[in-house]
């Protein structure tokens, strides 16, 4: 994203950041408290119910028994308001957990740079809390099958 300062990006083997945000129900969510799951993707998206988006949420939502089979959690991120995070999840039935990163906390954990509202498209891939896998241009729709494809040669 045009003048942004870049922000160190997570690098392969470091911990799941411990983090705190509010997910779509306008609960407090911890990040550290997932750090037990085998697999979890938390994806980073630019704006709630856009079409890149709503591809990218739809790509996983599609696949969300595949995921499930191989033991993947995911938890989508943006600038999104709570309200905008809960509205997005019930209008295209997403089955996961997004979270409202309302001043970029999560974003800057991560150093996925975020400007104006919007996040960069970005995903990371965590096994059992270390950080095995991450896509900095994460693709719309065929977010799942990337990430399926990761965990099946792992």
């Amino acid at each position: 994203m045009i003048g942004l300062k870049p922000l160190p990006t997570l690098q392969l083997g470091d911990a799941l950041p411990q983090v705190t945000a509010n997910n779509q129900q306008g609960a407090p969510e911890n990040l550290a408290d997932h750090a037990t799951a085998p697999w979890l993707l938390v994806y980073f998206y630019p704006k709630a119910n856009t079409p890149g988006c709503t591809a990218q949420a739809c790509s996983l939502r599609d696949h969300w028994d595949d995921l499930l089979a191989a033991g993947i959690e995911v938890i989508g991120v943006s600038k999104d308001s709570v309200r905008s995070q809960q509205k997005f999840s019930q209008q295209k039935n997403l089955p996961f957990t997004l979270l409202a990163d309302e001043q970029g906390i999560v974003a800057d954990a991560f150093g996925v740079p975020h400007l104006a509202g919007v996040t960069k498209r970005s995903a990371f891939l965590f096994h059992h809390g270390s950080l095995t896998w991450k896509d900095l241009a994460a693709s719309t729709t065929q977010q799942a099958a990337d990430v399926l494809k990761v965990v099946q040669n792992s």
